[in-house]
């Protein structure tokens, strides 16, 4: 006799007196991907690349390869540049505040209600303010500049260097 139930039923069953085999299930695991793990990631091929450009809180450019689908906060702290995150992308804070300068804004998705209401929040708030952990990239960003701004406002004293999880 088979069982489809659980292996505390066959137990049961086996105390019981009644034979009972379990029916064997397939279960397949997937690696998962950890919140911000895809960025560390390198393109696959030469297709999947889009080269952007982040500019610091001090003017230095820092170019910086990434691929279709990464997020602009993620790929940030892969490189190295000051961006904080201090929500990881939950979209809750405005320390990832970027500039998105010449006319790729208008390439992004238009922004949600809940990004502009936290934008409404940031410190040196411009036209062409967005969220780095709102902008995915895609092909069509090829060569975006995304400048800090002077300061965020954000959960750490002032001169503290924030580093990723």
């Amino acid at each position: 006799m088979y069982c489809s139930t659980s292996f505390r039923y066959f137990f049961q069953n086996l105390y019981n007196g009644r034979h009972c085999m379990p029916i064997a299930r397939n279960v397949q695991l997937a690696r998962i991907l950890r919140h911000g793990e895809y960025e560390w990631q390198d393109p696959k091929s030469e297709e999947d690349v889009v080269n952007i450009t982040y500019i610091d809180k001090d003017g230095k450019r820092i170019a910086v390869r990434g691929k279709v689908g990464d997020n602009a906060l993620y790929l940030a702290h892969r490189y190295g540049i000051e961006m904080e995150g201090a929500c990881e992308a939950s979209l809750a804070c405005t320390t990832c505040h970027v500039y998105v300068l010449n006319d790729y804004g208008n390439q992004l998705p238009p922004s949600e209600e809940k990004e502009d209401d936290l934008l409404d929040m940031a410190p040196f708030l411009k036209e062409n303010s967005r969220l780095g952990c709102q902008i995915v990239l895609t092909k069509q960003l090829e060569g975006m500049e995304l400048q800090l701004p002077k300061a965020t406002r954000n959960f750490y004293v002032d001169g503290h260097k924030p580093k990723p999880h």
